[in-house]
């Protein structure tokens, strides 16, 4: 039976994919049979062939190395860059939780760990108009578990605090923080880490540097993070 988590973030742009795909480069290049998922991809560009080439799935299949097709990794794909409900409003084709499931229980099927990530922060609407879905929902249904991924910079103790204890309220268990764009030695920085974990009481698992290709993290430590 395969072993999984969701990748969400205190908001857009704080480096979300690119943490993902070095976890799952960690556990591929460990030898673990691994896969990237992601329920709906926004602001994706389109290939010669005029299909929309989902920019995020793409990242993590190359850094990581894995042999899971594109076509495996994300069942909603849009060209405009905004939250995926407006996107589906715009472009049509709006998420269904159905097919979610779907392509998340044949990644299952098919592979041992899967990590699923999410769009934007944790109150990002994935549908609207024809039913509301958000990313709280998804995480739900699909019973996973979390790990958050915050900029190491300026009000990162607002943000992170604020996002674990509205995921407790909604009952999304949270594993972890992994800090994105890193400086080691930066006296702000590592004050963040200390005072997130104070205040949530979760580990700081990893911090990631900009130029870092690997996630500092022995590899039996992340795997037992998965469930």
């Amino acid at each position: 039976m395969s072993k999984k988590i969701f990748i969400t973030g205190t908001g857009t742009d704080v480096g979300k994919t690119f943490v993902t795909g070095l976890i799952v480069k960690k556990l591929k290049e460990s030898g673990l049979s691994a896969a990237y998922y992601k329920a709906a991809m926004s602001g994706n560009e389109r290939g010669a062939d005029g299909k929309l080439i989902p920019g995020d799935a793409l990242w993590v299949k190359n850094v990581s190395g894995i042999s899971q097709s594109l076509e495996e990794m994300c069942p909603y794909i849009y060209e405009t860059a905004v939250s995926p409900h407006l996107a589906s409003r715009i472009e049509g084709d709006p998420v269904m939780m159905e097919e979610v499931k779907r392509g998340f229980s044949e990644a299952c099927q098919k592979y041992d760990f899967v990590t699923m990530e999410g769009s934007g922060g944790i109150l990002c609407p994935i549908c609207f108009d024809e039913r509301e879905l958000w990313l709280e929902d998804v995480i739900k249904e699909l019973g996973l578990s979390s790990l958050i991924v915050a900029d190491a910079g300026l009000g990162t103790i607002n943000s992170v605090v604020l996002t674990v204890e509205y995921m407790r309220a909604k009952d999304l268990p949270v594993k972890g923080i992994i800090f994105n764009h890193f400086h080691p030695g930066d006296q702000m920085e590592e004050d963040n880490l200390r005072m997130c974990e104070y205040r949530t009481k979760l580990p700081v698992i990893a911090c990631v540097e900009d130029s870092s290709g690997e996630l500092d993290i022995e590899v039996e430590k992340l795997a037992a993070l998965y469930e």
